[in-house]
């Protein structure tokens, strides 16, 4: 897209962290914002935040992990904007555990939540943007998705690393079609994901993708978002050191692994607090 300027842009996950900074970042590029979230009192402090910015904003209390969540949204959206340009799939949902731990239930609604909603927002909105022949769908995925740093989060790596196939492979399909597609995939942001955490089994400490990588805030990643939904941009990082990672991994995985596993050992543990930064 070359403007964000009078675009209808959706936001799932909005009413706090990289959703809500997304989208004042591309409210303040002059687009109208569907801020969709559970928690609508969030939601409404974004929308009240957009609307002094000089655009409109509308809130939406979503539930992505329900079947109807993106038919309401594209319902609600099509009655006051008219219309849908960019869709950002951001919300999400962490567990942790070791692998034996974490139960067959705890997986399923994980990946309900974090992959399966992607999926029927793609059922609800592909139809719309195909048949206008613009648009841009952004899906937060994450480090996790593309090399493993820990053990304790597998439900949300699985479901992290799908978003990514998935993206990659619905560019291939969109882009010649004249939509865009940006797959965001945050390092450590200060967010507050880990506040509604879940744990099963002993407690675990948390490890983050390397010492490397320094804590981002959300107004940096939110800016970064609305320039590459301007700039058709595919593979979004928040931190460019990530690719040294994923080149050292190409070059021989499996003397990949065992650095990593050395590193564990040898490196204390510190444990991540129950707000802060998503790992």
């Amino acid at each position: 897209m070359e403007s964000l300027k009078n675009a209808t842009v959706i936001v799932t996950g909005a009413s706090s962290g990289i959703g809500k900074a997304t989208a004042l970042a591309v409210a303040r590029r002059g687009a109208n914002v569907v801020v969709a979230d559970l928690d609508d009192s969030g939601a409404g402090a974004v929308v009240e935040q957009i609307e002094a910015l000089g655009v409109q904003a509308l809130a939406i209390h979503s539930d992505v992990g329900d079947d109807n969540a993106f038919s309401v949204l594209r319902d609600e959206t099509l009655t006051e904007f008219g219309r849908v340009d960019v869709v950002m799939n951001n919300a999400g949902v962490l567990t942790r555990g070791l692998p034996e731990e974490i139960p067959v239930a705890e997986w399923e609604r994980v990946l309900n939540i974090n992959l399966m909603s992607v999926v029927r927002s793609n059922a609800v909105f592909l139809p719309i943007l195909l048949e206008q022949g613009s648009g841009h769908l952004v899906n937060t995925a994450s480090f996790a998705g593309l090399y493993s740093y820990a053990y304790d989060r597998t439900p949300y790596a699985a479901s992290k690393a799908a978003i990514v196939q998935l993206s990659e492979a619905l560019v291939l399909y969109l882009r010649p079609r004249g939509i865009g597609v940006t797959v965001l995939c945050p390092g450590p942001v200060e967010t507050n994901i880990m506040a509604s955490i879940r744990t099963f089994g002993q407690e675990t400490a948390t490890r983050g993708p390397g010492a490397q990588f320094g804590i981002k805030q959300p107004e940096e990643v939110g800016e970064l978002v609305a320039e590459a939904i301007v700039a058709n941009t595919f593979m979004l990082p928040t931190d460019n050191q990530v690719v040294d990672v994923l080149v050292d991994r190409a070059r021989d995985w499996d003397g990949f692994i065992t650095k990593s596993i050395a590193a564990w050992a040898d490196t204390p543990i510190r444990p991540v607090p129950q707000s802060g930064a998503s790992l």
